[in-house]
C-alpha cells in the first residue's frame, strides 16, 4: 500500500497523522497499547508547538481545556522571589503557551485525528519489533502487544517511528546504544486539587537540585469549588535510580522531607504535594544525540530520534516540530528517501542543540545562578545577587536555542 506507517499514537504521531491527512498524504498509525488511555501528567506547550496545532485547526480545542500560562516565576528555596515574566500571548507571541495535562493534549489529537481520517486509520494493539525494507516500500512487524506471540504484517511506502525512548526502530539501527543515559536528578510528579496559585496561570520553578527543586504549574481551569487541577514536579540530586516507567508508584517519604520547611506566604509546599491524587516516580534521562535518524524509507521521531531531560518544557513541543516538519517535507519530495533526509537535515541539528542545553543551561539555570552566588542563603534584595539584565540574558538564551523566541517566530 501506498501509506505513511506511524509507530506510535502518543503526541509525536498524533500529529503527524493529522500533519499528513491535512497534505492529503494517506497514513496509518500503530499503537502497541490495547488501548488509548488519557495517562500522564501534565506538560507545557510553548509558543512554537501551539502555533504547528493552531496550523492543524485546535487551538480552540486545546484552549477548552487548558491552561493560558500567563506568567513564568522563579523563587529560592526560602520562598524569595527571584524572576517573573510573562509568558505567551501575555509577553507578545501571536501564539499561547499552554499547560495542559498530557492525556488531554492526547485525547485532542486522538479525537481529531479519528473524526478527519477515520477511526480504522489507527490499529490498536500492535507492538513494532522491527522494519525491513526495499526498493517499493517497508514492511513493519508487530507483536500482538509487548511480549505478544502473534505476528502481523503492514506495508506501506515509508514507516516513521514515534515510539518513544524505548523505541524498538531505534534499538534495530542503533542496537549498542546502550541504556538511556541518567541525569543524576530522580523526579516525582503528582497533580493536586488547589486553590489557585499567584496568578492562577502561573509556571513556578523553585529551590535547586542538590537541595530539591519544585516545578509547579496549574493544568485544568477551577471547578465549581475553586480548586484548579495543579502539576507538579519535585526534582532532586540523587545518586540511585530505577529504570524509567511513567507508570511506577512513588512513595512521598523518600522525597517530601527535602521540602518539610517550605511554607510561604504564597503557598505550604509539603501540604500541597500531600494533597496529591496520587505520586509517580522517574529518573530525568535523555540520549547523546544520534549521528542520523533517517535509513532509506525510514526514520525516527520525537522521543524516538531525540529524548530529552524534561526540563525547558520541550519533549512534546519538539515532536510537535518534527511532526509539521517531517509532512512538509513529505509533500515537496516525490521521492521518500529524499525526502526522510530533507526532514532530518532540517531538524536533527537544531534538537541536538536542545538535548545538550537541557543538560546544562535549560532556563531554571537562573535558579542554580542564585544558589550559587548566595551560597544557598536568603538574599536582602535580588539585585544585589543577580542584575535583571543577566536574569533576562540567560532567560532569552535557552528561548534562541530552543527556537520559541519571539524573534524567531515573527
Amino acid at each position: 500500500m501506498d501509506e505513511v506507517i506511524i509507530v506510535g499514537a502518543g503526541v509525536g504521531g498524533l500529529t503527524l497523522g493529522l500533519a499528513l491527512h491535512q497534505a492529503k498524504i494517506p497514513c496509518r498509525i500503530f499503537e502497541s497499547a490495547a488501548e488509548i488511555k488519557a495517562v500522564g501528567v501534565g506538560i507545557n506547550l510553548l509558543p512554537h508547538a501551539t502555533k504547528e496545532l493552531a496550523a492543524l485547526g485546535l487551538e480552540q480545542a486545546l484552549a477548552n481545556v487548558a491552561i493560558a500560562t500567563a506568567d513564568a516565576t522563579f523563587f529560592n528555596r526560602f520562598g524569595q522571589l527571584i524572576y517573573r515574566e510573562p509568558l505567551g500571548r501575555a509577553a507578545g507571541y501571536d501564539h499561547p503557551q499552554f499547560s495542559i495535562h498530557r492525556g488531554d493534549l492526547q485525547m485532542v489529537l486522538l479525537e481529531a485525528f479519528r473524526a478527519r481520517a477515520g477511526a480504522n486509520r489507527i490499529v490498536t494493539g500492535r507492538h513494532c519489533i522491527g522494519v525491513e525494507q526495499d526498493e517499493r516500500g517497508v514492511t513493519v512487524t508487530f507483536s500482538d502487544g509487548p511480549g505478544g506471540a502473534n505476528r502481523t504484517t503492514a506495508r506501506g511506502r515509508v514507516a516513521i517511528a514515534c515510539d518513544g525512548i524505548n523505541s524498538a526502530v531505534r534499538k534495530q539501527f542503533f542496537p549498542d546504544e546502550g541504556e538511556p543515559r541518567y541525569s543524576g536528578v530522580n523526579m516525582w510528579r503528582g497533580v493536586t486539587r488547589w486553590r489557585p496559585i499567584l496568578s492562577g496561570a502561573s509556571m513556578v520553578r523553585a529551590g535547586w537540585l542538590s537541595h530539591g527543586k519544585m516545578v509547579i504549574y496549574p493544568i485544568r481551569r477551577a471547578g465549581a469549588d475553586g480548586l484548579q487541577l495543579v502539576n507538579w514536579v519535585a526534582e532532586i540530586e540523587t545518586p540511585n535510580y530505577r529504570k524509567r516507567d511513567w507508570n511506577r508508584a512513588g512513595s512521598l517519604d523518600d522525597f517530601i522531607g527535602a521540602f518539610a520547611d517550605w511554607h510561604f506566604d504564597w503557598l505550604d509546599v509539603p501540604a500541597f504535594i500531600r494533597a496529591a491524587d496520587h505520586v509517580l516516580e522517574f529518573p530525568m534521562v535523555d540520549q547523546d544525540p544520534l549521528p542520523r535518524w533517517s535509513f532509506g524509507r525510514v526514520t525516527l521521531l520525537g522521543d524516538a530520534a531525540h529524548p530529552m531531560v524534561p526540563r525547558g518544557s520541550n519533549g512534546a513541543g519538539q515532536a510537535i516540530l518534527d511532526a509539521r516538519a517531517l509532512a512538509a517535507a513529505l509533500l515537496e519530495h516525490a521521492d521518500p528517501v529524499a525526502a526522510l533526509a530533507a526532514y532530518e537535515k532540517q531538524r536533527l541539528e537544531a534538537t541536538t542543540g536542545i538535548v545538550l542545553t537541557n543538560r546544562n543551561n535549560p532556563p531554571d539555570a537562573i535558579l542554580r545562578e542564585v544558589f550559587e552566588r548566595t551560597h544557598d542563603k536568603p538574599f536582602a534584595v535580588i539585585e544585589d545577587v543577580i542584575s535583571r539584565d543577566e536574569l533576562v540574558a540567560l532567560s532569552e538564551s535557552y528561548k534562541r536555542i530552543a527556537g520559541y523566541s519571539r524573534e524567531a517566530l515573527r
